[in-house]
């Protein structure tokens, strides 16, 4: 696995966020890092020399997705991921482990497999676990997830030691059949919010030696103080020198509570559908772009904020923009989330350095008063 190396810079001192240099084939990622999400091989809405300009390092593409369109095969003759996409940095796909969970009603899934009836016209897509390598290094990625079998949050201890142990078995097989140098595999290791499931997870995927580890099957129903108590117990199993992954997560302040309890990477479509949805984060909480009270407003949305939608435009703009349909308002919205979210982790950064990553947690709650939306 010589493309990739990790390594870890500096330990806050007074928690467990760290900070880090992940080399890749296609660029080192800065850690702690957000990776917007482009589903579909786009981020929706935003240009890839935009996700430069605000900061993004790494971007996340979806296996499921692409796998049904256009299909791995044509994104490999089109030149594979990162030349399909017009993204030359770090990319990363997911299995298709999340859909078995989000895509319950439209799956059948046993011991060797799971099978998805298509979305979009009732096909059937089937994923095994040397299936789903084959479609992720057609896709060409520089980093690639296991399948695994991602469980409700309330699903009973039996089912989830289930799905822990299916994971874990898929894993191996992952393993085996992976040919690609040039890509780093990632185990998953799942449990629910159930210590003891997560240390059985953890004890069967680190004999595997995976180059990178993931936390999956959170930000799945359960509360945000599930999710914190559950990453203080199982960011600790995982490999102090190893790239740590959280998916799926989430809003601004669970990624520094993340990140605070050793974190390295973080994924999300938040800032980008709440920001169609005319909800921004700022530096003073979150933005709700249709309230009336914008419409005369010559502000900026974030006088904080040095992105194309802050210093060109007024919040009224904005506002009129969503008001009559135009596309450019949840464009500009999603640039400005997508620069908040990277500006958070640019700070977290810093302030672990500096050995105050509590502090700063504190500091970011006072100043967004994170549950109020005005």
């Amino acid at each position: 696995m010589s493309h990739f190396q990790f390594h870890l810079d500096h330990s806050d001192a007074n928690s467990s966020g760290r900070i880090g240099r992940w080399e890749t084939p296609h660029g080192t990622v800065q850690t702690p890092a957000f990776m917007p999400v482009g589903t579909r091989g786009a981020v929706k809405g935003v240009l890839p020399q935009q996700l430069k300009d605000v900061g993004s390092q790494m971007i996340l593409a979806n296996t499921y997705h692409l796998a049904l369109r256009p299909n791995e095969k044509v994104v490999k003759e089109l030149g594979g991921l990162h030349r399909f996409m017009n993204w030359d940095g770090p990319i990363l796909t997911d299995s298709g482990g999340f859909q078995v969970f989000s895509l319950a009603e439209l799956r059948q899934l046993d011991d060797d497999k799971v099978v998805f009836k298509s979305h979009i016209d009732g096909s059937l897509l089937e994923l095994t676990p040397a299936r789903a390598m084959q479609i992720q290094e057609d896709l060409g990625a520089d980093c690639i997830m296991c399948l695994d079998e991602c469980p409700p949050h309330d699903a009973p201890v039996s089912r989830l030691q289930e799905a822990v142990d299916r994971t874990t078995r898929w894993a191996a097989l992952c393993r085996d059949s992976h040919q690609r140098s040039d890509q780093a595999l990632f185990g998953i290791v799942q449990g629910g919010t159930n210590q003891k499931l997560r240390e059985r997870s953890a004890e069967g995927l680190l004999p595997l030696d995976f180059p990178g580890y993931a936390v999956g099957g959170l930000s799945v129903g359960e509360s945000p103080d599930e999710m914190y108590s559950t990453l203080d117990f199982t960011t600790p199993l995982l490999p102090v020198e190893k790239p740590r992954y959280l998916m799926g997560v989430g809003r601004p302040i669970d990624i520094i509570e993340g990140v605070l309890r050793g974190v390295d990477l973080f994924d999300c479509v938040m800032p980008t559908r709440n920001a169609r949805n005319s909800t921004a984060f700022t530096s003073r909480g979150k933005v709700k772009m249709k309230n009336l009270k914008h419409q005369t407003d010559t502000a900026p949305l974030d006088p904080e904020c040095d992105c194309e939608a802050c210093t060109g435009y007024t919040r009224g703009f904005l506002r009129h923009m969503f008001m009559v349909g135009e596309m450019l308002g949840p464009m500009l919205l999603s640039i400005h989330n997508l620069a908040f979210y990277q500006k958070v982790v640019r700070e977290l950064r810093e302030a672990i350095q500096n050995n105050v990553g509590w502090a700063y947690r504190d500091e970011y709650l006072a100043k967004t008063n994170s549950n109020k939306t005005k």
